[in-house]
């Protein structure tokens, strides 16, 4: 058993207090435990003898020291600097001093300089969680989430080039030609100003990239393939080291720097102007009328100061009065990277970050090499202090420090400056929400609605007139080669003209050449004739020429269809010409039963009985009130029919009753609108030609088993085929008009054709002298011809822009009248051709009306002849009785009615008063039989 010792127990007691004592301290303040460090390490890397470079050494260094002098920003911590010089973009010493700074416990880096280096220091700062801060590393692809601690303190080169595919959007060109080094930077701004340009419907027409190991020799071979290319507009994205001399080459050497010439260069050229004080003169007339960008950073106390601090700055940093340059926007973004890298750093010691390093146990293998990668160490704060500056938001030289979720600066915004004189001048804003204007506005404001403009510009060659973007390329004297088709019919829009080689005359040849001759420029163009002359060259083979580059252009009747423009590019159309279907056609002559044919079988019985119907419901209504209606059955019954006809002509009788005159007043209206509809279509049936055929359109020729034509190499054979599913077997393909004209008079049974379908165009013209043939049905697409060319050339919308002028001042019209006015026949379905009228039209309205006056005239004889034979009462002798029966026709009606009605009650008279002697007689015999 032990013995109790207090002193012992003291201090044991002593040290359970302690243990206590600190442990809650350090649970309930987490502070104390890890004080604030004197100092802080940081590294820089950049080129030294860079525009770019000198600017943001100076800004850096006087950045640092604006931190450690004040005591609001780290509280007393001090950030230790460590510069190293790149040597002019070399990534290989990037890496090496990259490597250095992980050997001596570097919290965070500024920079690297160059977009090529911070792709390779980005995988060294993942693995050992150093934050880089680059204030001048604008390759797009750095923000990917392969770079998490990579964090871009400038604007993106996916902005900058967003603002260059505006101006050439604005400017209505649409094809660039894009100069850059062939590295990480250059390759990447030029893929995102493809996609940006890609937007705008415009593209990038050719890329020449440049080796990172520039020479002169290069600049010059570079120039002189771009220079032989059609397109005028240059984007110069390249390093301020070399760019300056590829324009003075363009300039001097390549004569690239005159009129319709444009350059565009990145904003690296505005950096050089910015930073150098006095720029050599003989490189400021080489650029004269470059446009180029600048980073737009508002006005602002903080931009103020510094700038009224920088002479100071170069003073202390021992530059002469020859050796002074400018601040440029970059050296401003590299003082606020110090400034947001120092904020950060606070709010990572506030929080109880510790600055502290671990080894990398990956390196471990490495160990004992005379690199020493094993002295690399893992900042253990750096996830936590790549978190912080993702949520910093502080206001600096450039304005507000802020980052999006996609890692770029908040407000992007551009200027956009023509180089002029001895100097530059702004002509514009750029802003990722508002696009183009003349003045810049807060982006939280603007509307993004708002209208895209620029002032003017001093393009090179001395000259305001904006530039046409484009030009026919040098390319050894080379003329157009324009492609024709050698027809063997129709020659009224293609032919050869005779004893001439390469001259070409007809509609389309005519209607080019005027279109070329409103052009702003002079064309040099040849024609190329495609076609054995035998037989009509195929369309679509010819189109291809252009494709494949055999052919700059194709003119002719080259109908515009879908499949077509996924090819070439056309012009607007200058004809239009859909697909029509002809056929024989005979006129229908005039039949003496016509005046029936305005109305179907039906319809007239539906009118007669309506006729009658009418007139019963009439009677119905009027008997009892209207006398007129009254008497025996049989007038009555004429009666009816008589009021039901009389209403066509409006002679009917009275009417009395209110029910009545409502029924005729409705009849009257449908009276008036038969009336009228029959005397319309009986117009036209007197008046217009009648064709007839037995194919009646493209639906019954669909429907149809017989054999149908088609110009041989046109479209119309894949319409028929594709679009209205009609079996190869049946078309026939037709070459010439003699053969058009012989398959429409064999038709199907002697081995031709139902008929043909062809263009609208070619069938007025085969039309116009073969009257026997016509239209029939309905045009049943709408098309039209125009010029190919390859796809987005410029030439074919500056064609269409003369084409258009063409039709408007009435040109095109001329040109179709000389060529295309059509002469004896009419080419529509239904012939406008007015005659005089005939006999044979109305003999059968005429039999009619006589057949109607002979049986009325027959009738009334037989009628005579009955009442004659009773008035007269006895046979007279032949002349006599024929002139009794004259005298008795002459009579009037009533008189004879009178005499039969006397000898009628003469012989009642008699007979009463026999009867009535016969009567007294026997009365009074009875009388005097009486006793």
């Amino acid at each position: 058993m032990s013995t109790y010792n207090p002193c012992t127990m003291k201090i044991m007691y002593s040290w359970l207090l302690g243990m206590i004592f600190y442990n809650g301290l350090f649970i309930s303040t987490g502070t104390v435990a890890s004080p604030r460090p004197d100092v802080v390490n940081i590294g820089a890397i950049l080129s030294f003898n860079t525009s770019v470079g000198k600017a943001a050494k100076l800004a850096i260094e006087a950045a640092v020291h604006d931190v450690n002098s004040s005591p609001d920003v780290l509280n007393g911590t001090k950030l230790i600097l460590a510069m190293q010089d790149t040597k002019l973009s070399s990534g290989f010493l990037g890496i090496v001093e990259a490597l250095r700074f992980m050997e001596n416990d570097t919290v965070a880096i500024i920079g690297p300089q160059q977009s090529v280096i911070a792709h390779i220091i980005s995988h060294i700062a993942n693995e050992l969680q150093v934050p880089l801060l680059s204030f001048a590393a604008t390759d797009p692809t750095l923000n990917s989430l392969q770079f998490p601690y990579f964090f871009r303190t400038t604007q993106s080169d996916g902005f900058q080039m967003a603002a260059v595919a505006d101006i050439v959007g604005y400017y209505g060109w649409r094809d660039v030609i894009a100069i850059y080094i062939d590295d990480d930077h250059g390759r990447n701004g030029v893929s995102a100003l493809g996609d940006k340009l890609a937007e705008k419907r415009c593209k990038i027409s050719y890329k020449a990239p440049m080796s990172p190991k520039l020479s002169r020799e290069e600049i010059t071979r570079t120039l002189l393939k771009v220079n032989s290319m059609d397109s005028r507009v240059f984007i110069l994205h390249i390093s301020a080291t070399w760019g300056l001399d590829v324009l003075i080459n363009a300039a001097r050497e390549m004569n690239m720097m005159r009129s319709e010439y444009v350059w565009i260069a990145t904003d690296w050229l505005s950096t050089v102007l910015d930073t150098e004080s006095s720029p050599n003169s003989a490189a400021m007339d080489s650029i004269q009328g470059v446009l180029t960008l600048r980073m737009h950073i508002p006005d602002s106390e903080p931009k103020k100061k510094l700038f009224s601090r920088w002479n100071n700055i170069l003073t202390a940093s021992n530059y002469t009065e020859n050796s002074r340059f400018g601040l440029n926007t970059y050296g401003m973004y590299a003082y606020d990277t110090v400034l947001l890298l120092a904020h950060s750093l606070d709010e990572f010691l506030n929080q109880g970050g510790n600055i502290s390093f671990s080894n990398d146990t990956s390196l471990t293998e490495f160990q004992g090499g005379r690199l020493q990668f094993d002295a690399m160490s893992i900042f253990d704060g750096g996830n936590k202090l790549r978190d912080i500056i993702l949520r910093v938001n502080i206001t600096g030289v450039t304005g507000n420090l802020k980052f999006t979720s996609e890692g770029d600066l908040f407000h992007p915004a551009y200027e956009v400056i023509n180089v002029i004189g001895t100097g530059i001048r702004t002509i514009g804003y750029w802003s990722n929400s508002s696009g183009l204007s003349v003045n810049f506005s807060d982006p939280d404001k603007h509307n993004a609605n708002s209208k895209q403009q620029l002032y003017g510009v001093i393009w090179p060659g001395q000259t305001t007139k904006k530039p046409r973007g484009w030009a026919f390329s040098n390319n050894n004297g080379r003329q157009l080669r324009v492609g024709v088709p050698n027809r063997i019919n129709y020659r009224e829009f293609v032919s050869r003209i005779e004893n001439s080689d390469n001259s070409y005359g007809g509609f389309c040849i005519d209607v080019f050449n005027a279109a070329k001759e409103e052009l702003p420029y002079p064309v040099q163009y040849k024609f190329v004739p495609y076609g054995d002359g035998h037989k009509n060259p195929v369309t679509l083979d010819l189109l291809h020429m252009i494709t494949t580059g055999a052919l700059d252009a194709v003119v002719g009747d080259i109908t515009i269809t879908t499949n077509r423009t996924k090819m070439v590019d056309f012009t607007q159309p200058y004809i239009e010409s859909g697909l029509v279907v002809v056929a024989p056609v005979w006129k229908l002559n005039s039949s003496a039963w016509a005046f029936l044919r305005p109305f179907t079988p039906m319809m007239w019985c539906a009118t007669g009985v309506y006729f009658l119907l009418v007139g019963a419901v009439v009677w119905i209504l009027e008997r009892r009130t209207n006398d007129e209606f009254r008497g025996p059955p049989r007038r009555q019954f004429v009666t009816i029919i008589w009021f039901s006809f009389s209403t066509l002509f409006f002679s009917h009788k009275r009417i009395a009753s209110t029910l009545g005159r409502f029924v005729l007043i409705i009849w009257l209206f449908v009276v008036l609108i038969l009336n009228s509809s029959y005397t319309a279509s009986m117009t036209s049936i007197l008046t217009v030609e009648q064709l007839s055929s037995p194919v009646k359109g493209i639906e019954s020729l669909v429907t149809s088993s017989e054999p149908i034509g088609f110009q041989r190499g046109s479209f119309a054979e894949n319409y028929l085929t594709d679009e209205l599913n009609i079996h190869k077997s049946r078309l026939v393909p037709l070459n010439s008009i003699a053969e058009y004209e012989k398959a429409l008079r064999d038709g199907p049974s002697k081995g031709g054709v139902a008929a043909v379908v062809d263009e609208r165009a070619y069938m007025e013209l085969f039309l116009s002298t073969r009257c026997e043939f016509g239209i029939v049905g309905q045009e049943f697409t709408k098309m039209g011809w125009g010029f190919a060319f390859p796809r987005d050339s410029p030439l074919a919308i500056d064609m269409s822009t003369a084409i258009l002028t063409l039709s408007e001042n009435g040109g095109l019209q001329r040109l179709h009248d000389k060529w295309l006015t059509r002469s004896a026949c009419s080419s529509e379905g239904t012939k406008q051709g007015v005659d005089r009228l005939q006999l044979q039209s109305f003999w059968g309205l005429f039999i009619l009306c006589g057949s109607v006056c002979l049986l009325a005239l027959l009738f009334y004889l037989i009628k005579m002849i009955r009442e004659y034979t009773r008035h007269s009462g006895q046979i007279s002798p032949q002349s006599g009785r024929l002139r009794s029966f004259l005298s008795f026709v002459k009579e009037k009606e009533d008189h004879h009615h009178e005499e039969a009605e006397g000898k009628s009650e003469s012989k009642s008279s008699r007979s009463i008063r026999d009867q009535r002697v016969h009567s007294n007689g026997r009365v009074h015999g009875e009388i005097m039989m009486t006793p």
